[in-house]
């Protein structure tokens, strides 16, 4: 076999390798996202949904800290971080400590975490004292029983946790079904890239 033969061989197989690489990665990466949101998709956040983006939020009513009937629109004016979990949710609770760091972290005049309980009504004190264990106190019990999951129904939410962020005018951002780690720094430049 001729010497310049072999040569051709060897560039075929090396440019073939980088095809295959380039468009593995092309098909694995967000990177060629001109979203930026959606480009922040990654490690813990990787099933981030922008999908339902400018879904506005639900008008049903649920329960407040203090007893009195609370909708999402009292919370516009900030960019919102709804989380619907239960006790009897393993995955719940594992995510609300991180929820709680997040708060922590970033809640703001620009920025807040609100964890809605979904348990049940005879389960409210439990729920209550999970949440004060989990967080620590730092985030406010919201409750809406399954009797009044309007909020949850219009929130689209398939299971729990789900979580959705809505912008300043209660317009959502993006969501995430199932567990994620809140504390990440996908978590912090996700909130930041909203917030600024």
């Amino acid at each position: 076999m001729p010497r310049i033969a072999k040569y051709a061989i060897v560039l075929m197989i090396a440019g073939l390798v980088v095809a295959v690489s380039f468009a593995l990665l092309s098909a694995t990466s967000k990177g060629g996202s001109k979203d930026p949101v959606e480009k922040l998709a990654t490690g813990t956040l990787e099933k981030l949904d922008v999908s339902q983006r400018g879904e506005g939020m639900s008008d049903a009513t649920f329960e407040g800290p203090d007893g009195t009937e609370t909708t999402l629109a009292d919370f516009k004016g900030k960019v919102t971080l709804v989380n619907f979990w239960a006790t009897w949710c393993g995955p719940c609770e594992r995510e609300m400590p991180s929820l709680a760091a997040l708060e922590s972290a970033k809640g703001s005049d620009n920025f807040q975490v609100i964890a809605i309980s979904v348990d049940a009504t005879e389960d409210k004190d439990y729920a209550i004292q999970r949440l004060q264990e989990l967080t620590g106190g730092v985030l406010d019990f919201y409750f809406a029983p399954p009797e009044n999951w309007d909020v949850v129904y219009d929130a689209g939410a398939r299971g729990f946790p789900t979580t959705i962020i809505y912008d300043a005018n209660g317009e959502e951002i993006a969501r995430l079904s199932g567990e994620a780690q809140w504390d990440s720094y996908e978590a912090a430049a996700l909130i930041d890239t909203i917030t600024d």
